[in-house]
């Protein structure tokens, strides 16, 4: 289950989210979370969309319309943003309203009953949800009969606790395939490379990832040591 990004050529790729996530700013002064994705991130050529939380949100100690602004100008992928409220109704009426925001947000709902009858009322009306907050197959199941456009395991949530996370989003997809569901895999609560490449194995649509994680995708100890060699190798030729 690979997204497809190119309907001329057919290209199917591992799509990177990035996770808002607090810790991941370098040491220059950043100018809110839109600024770090483009300093880091987004020079990488690592960043297709972006999903953000309310506590994520909080930590950026900033008002939430900044914040997000910052963030789709310069994203052109989806943004999830989530609603707060808790009713169904309620739900609709302020997602439509971060709908508003750019043509790229995607709706963050949780995962209950009444994020259900959200979802449903959000996809006769064409707009994409992100069912958040998915801790077992059957969830995901729901989520997508639904009409959801994305599910969000948390698979590094469930290893807290002792369960093997990257089972959930493997279930999940299986499910999926077997019953033809359009419905995207997010796997989010992402903590380390290993969660990273399981995802990509098993044939997961996005995985969420936080700064930190992506540049340690990047890292090894023999890349490392290859260009201090070469480096040293270097000083020996004779310069002209």
């Amino acid at each position: 289950m690979w997204e497809l990004i190119n309907a001329v050529a057919s290209v199917v790729v591992f799509v990177f989210f990035f996770q808002a996530e607090d810790g991941i700013r370098d040491a220059q002064e950043s100018r809110g979370l839109g600024d770090v994705y483009k300093r880091q991130g987004l020079a990488l050529g690592m960043v297709d969309g972006v999903t953000t939380n309310p506590s994520l949100i909080a930590r950026e100690k900033k008002d939430f319309n900044t914040v997000v602004r910052d963030i789709l100008r310069v994203v052109d992928g989806p943004v999830s943003l989530e609603v707060v409220s808790l009713e169904a109704k309620a739900m609709v009426a302020e997602g439509k309203k971060l709908a508003r925001l750019g043509d790229q947000v995607v709706i963050k709902v949780p995962m209950t009953t009444e994020g259900l009858k959200a979802t449903r009322m959000f996809a006769a009306e064409g707009i994409d949800v992100n069912q958040t907050l998915i801790f077992s197959p059957l969830q995901a199941l729901m989520a997508a009969k639904a009409g959801a456009a994305y599910v969000s395991p948390f698979v590094g949530r469930l290893d807290d606790i002792a369960h093997d996370g990257m089972e959930l989003a493997s279930q999940i997809l299986t499910i999926y395939d077997n019953y033809e569901y359009d419905t995207e895999v997010i796997v989010a609560s992402v903590r380390h490379p290993g969660h990273v490449l399981e995802a990509a194995l098993m044939g997961a649509d996005i995985a969420t990832i936080p700064f930190k994680v992506i540049e340690q995708l990047s890292r090894h100890p023999l890349t490392d040591k290859g260009v201090a060699q070469f480096l040293e190798d270097w000083k020996k030729v004779p310069q002209k």
